[in-house]
């Protein structure tokens, strides 16, 4: 079976401190990461709420481009809004899939959240996620 990633930017592809010349220099990592799997993208990230889906997939390799297949809804208000939110997305369109989401916002998920890997926002992906991510993948 297919599993689902939801996908965070900031402070997963790359720190959220990074200047636009080095946005996005985790991507290859997790191109890495995914690389032989089943494995389809959902953009999580608020930059949804800015910039159009064809805008969001040039903001990508394409490596990880042509694994999007869509971005998670509306925003979610009240208690771990971005949990919610996917759990929206994931029930609606991919009911009973397996997911994890890669974010630094661990607040917008209930504590110790099995399907979060959570990301270092001063860093952002790192091989000690990456690992995690690819260990799951190979359990399918």
């Amino acid at each position: 079976m297919t599993r689902l990633l939801y996908l965070d930017f900031d402070g997963v592809l790359h720190p959220t401190s990074a200047t636009p010349a080095r946005r996005f220099c985790r991507s290859g990592l997790l191109a890495e990461a995914l690389a032989g799997h089943r494995c389809e993208i959902v953009i999580s990230t608020s930059w949804r709420h800015h910039h159009s889906i064809d805008e969001l997939l040039r903001c990508l390799p394409t490596e990880l481009g042509q694994r999007v297949i869509g971005t998670t809804g509306e925003p979610f208000i009240g208690r771990w809004p971005r949990y919610n939110e996917i759990l929206g997305h994931r029930d609606a369109c991919f009911p009973g899939y397996p997911w994890r989401a890669l974010d630094d916002a661990w607040i917008e998920f209930p504590p110790r959240c099995p399907e979060l890997i959570a990301c270092d926002p001063n860093k952002g992906l790192d091989v000690a996620q990456a690992s995690v991510l690819t260990q799951w993948l190979l359990r399918a």
